[in-house]
């Protein structure tokens, strides 16, 4: 009897888990599922030469590539068309990544929204230094935001290094 006891334990804790997982995966991919469609907006990024924010119209259209849990941000800049580019966006199986963002937190926001927030490792800066990234996804009915915070190791303070906010493009 005392055999059962660890192996039912083992069962269900497991089963706890894999249920969190698939219920992670299935909330975090309907969050995703509602950036489907036109969004227009603006981007502001840092600029670390001049040390100056600049803010620039930005335009995304967001699909889902279909059987997958994968996005494609095709970002339009109407004033620097050359920086036009196509991005992509994939939530992992387990529902704990977005890319290679490990998912912090998921909390809802006032209206029905929510705000998903992420980090990575990686470098950034003129010198190419190593930092951690923060990602804060906004995800509404008429709203989305993503914003990048970046804070150089060694340091305690977040730098804002990007921040795209749209609207829901409801023209043509």
């Amino acid at each position: 009897m005392s055999f059962h006891k660890p192996l039912l334990l083992c069962l269900a804790l497991f089963l706890a888990f894999t249920t969190q997982a698939q219920s992670d995966y299935k909330t975090l991919s309907k969050d995703l599922q509602r950036l489907k469609g036109s969004w227009k907006g603006t981007l502001t990024y840092l600029d670390y030469t001049s040390g100056k924010p600049y803010t620039m119209p930005a335009d995304v259209y967001i699909t889902r590539v279909v059987g997958t849990q994968l996005f494609l941000f095709s970002h339009h800049y109407p004033d620097e068309p050359k920086a036009n580019a196509v991005d992509t966006l994939r939530l992992s199986p387990d529902g704990k990544m977005i890319d290679q963002e490990i998912i912090r937190s998921r909390r809802k926001l006032p209206g029905g929204g929510v705000e998903i927030i992420t980090e990575e490792t990686g470098v950034d800066g003129n010198d190419q230094q190593p930092a951690t990234f923060r990602h804060t996804y906004r995800i509404g009915k008429g709203f989305f935001s993503q914003r990048k915070d970046v804070q150089f190791a060694g340091q305690t303070e977040w730098i804002q290094r990007h921040e795209y906010v749209y609207r829901r493009n409801t023209g043509k």
